[in-house]
């Protein structure tokens, strides 16, 4: 009997031109988003920004992970202007990462996006982004939480009959929280998942695809187990993709 070998996921590099690690640019992903798809039985790579290859690398991957960072998606990508004072860009990153989410929705490979990676997954599905969340919600939680990111800055609830749910099981899970921008507007065919108290959404999903799925705060901390359930969840849907694959 043949063994079938774990899924390959990919992540999105964060790229840093600050002299610190190096004299020269660098990529840079903290060990805990690759420990997580280690530990759910997956095999974490990291990809690089070359547009280029983007067609390559979904041949060589089952599943996608798409990072956050210190940085924000140009508002002109979702046709906002002008540029809020407190944005910082990365063009060349947002231009890999637009390019190969697109390139994996459109194959029917799994997506999961992680705080900023759930903005750009709303931003690449037609929807538009809050620039700077204290604006829209002056009297809302503090979403940049004081606190460490090993530990829950407030809890949110989550919609029934959504693939979220199915997978967390509870209405209502605490989160970390390390973000001043948020979904605005969700295009149509995505829906809200989850909501903090004053508002924000927390948390998206695109049905229409097997598994496209978005939450605002960083499950790669596992401060409950509801994030080590959204990672298993992503593996088991890569693993399904790639038995796929393979008989195809």
């Amino acid at each position: 009997m043949q063994t079938v070998s774990p899924p390959v996921i990919g992540f999105t590099l964060d790229y840093e031109e600050i002299q610190t690690y190096s004299k020269l640019p660098w990529y840079a992903l903290r060990d805990n988003y690759m420990a997580s798809v280690a530990q759910a039985g997956g095999i974490p790579i990291g990809l690089p920004h070359e547009v280029a290859l983007v067609d390559a690398y979904l041949d060589l991957i089952d599943g996608l992970i798409v990072t956050g960072g210190n940085f924000d998606i140009p508002p002109s990508y979702y046709s906002d202007e002008p540029q809020h004072a407190t944005v910082i860009t990365k063009d060349r990153r947002t231009q890999f990462e637009f390019a190969i989410t697109r390139g994996a929705i459109a194959r029917n490979i799994p997506v999961f996006g992680i705080c900023g990676g759930q903005q750009l997954l709303n931003v690449v599905l037609g929807g538009t982004l809050i620039q700077h969340v204290p604006d829209v919600f002056p009297d809302g939680l503090a979403h940049e939480q004081p606190n460490p990111r090993t530990e829950a800055g407030h809890d949110v609830s989550i919609a029934p009959d959504t693939l979220l749910y199915r997978i967390i099981g509870k209405e209502s899970v605490a989160v970390n929280s390390a973000h001043h921008q948020a979904v605005a507007t969700v295009p149509d065919g995505v829906i809200v998942n989850a909501i903090a108290p004053d508002g924000v959404i927390e948390g998206i999903e695109y049905p229409a695809h097997p598994f496209c799925l978005g939450v605002q705060w960083h499950p790669e901390y596992h401060i409950t187990p509801a994030d080590t359930a959204l990672f298993s969840a992503l593996v088991g849907a890569s693993r399904q993709y790639h038995t796929q694959k393979l008989a195809a």
